[in-house]
């Protein structure tokens, strides 16, 4: 038991360290995924049927891999078809930010149906562009709706973020792996990898409802839509 706490004493320090890599690759990978899923969460809303199929391809593919055979069919070969030399790091986040875009293109498209559609139409008698109107009208309301799924899919996130071990990532889950295989003490060492993964995503939801809070307008929901 002894041995136990002085292995976990001196291993968390290395442990934290691969926690800030953690959180690296899931904020890269949420903000990559919240710039494609809110532009294509747009075209599928009011793209031609030709762009709807396409990111209908997009969505349907992505959701429909593991995200396992993902990070191998990008790693080993499409980014390495492609001339492209990235670490481990940068195409777990990469391919996690493709990913969870499909999804977050769901969320999005959502909220946007959920808006009435008498302001579309308000503001083109406003003489607003379609353009304006969207950017300016329709997508602050649909962010602000769409912040409690958001929160889900970030934890999703997270979770899919230890499958970057197997890549050589040094996160959370390749350090454990490491500390545990010269130790012997897998199951104090997991245990606090999990208490990490756990505390990680905790905070990140606490500060996305605080934020979800923090933007609300008293009265307005996808509720009373």
């Amino acid at each position: 038991m002894l041995e136990a706490v002085s292995i976990i004493k001196g291993a968390l320090p290395y442990l934290l360290a691969g926690s800030l890599i953690t959180a690296g690759i899931v904020i890269g990978a949420m903000a990559l995924g919240l710039v494609l899923g809110l532009s294509m969460a747009v075209g599928q809303v009011y793209g031609g049927n030709a762009l709807k199929r396409a990111l209908g391809t997009y969505v349907w593919f992505f959701q429909g891999v593991p995200i396992l055979v993902l990070l191998f069919l990008f790693y080993f070969g499409v980014f390495h078809y492609m001339g492209l030399n990235l670490s481990a790091v940068a195409a777990v986040t990469i391919v996690l930010g493709m990913t969870t875009a499909a999804y977050q293109a769901n969320i999005f498209r959502g909220a946007i149906l959920a808006l009435p559609q008498g302001q579309f139409k308000a503001a083109s008698t406003l003489g607003m562009s379609d353009i304006q109107t969207i950017l300016t009208i329709i997508l602050p309301q649909a962010l602000r709706l769409s912040i409690p799924a958001w929160s889900n899919e970030f934890s999703i996130v997270l979770k899919d973020s230890a499958l970057a071990f197997v890549l050589g990532a040094p996160e959370i889950m390749a350090r454990a792996k490491f500390v545990a295989s010269r130790t012997y003490q897998h199951l104090p060492i997991y245990i606090i990898a999990g208490l990490i993964y756990f505390i990680l995503t905790w905070a990140g939801v606490r500060a996305l409802a605080k934020l979800e809070k923090t933007v609300r307008i008293p009265g307005y929901s996808n509720k009373g839509m």
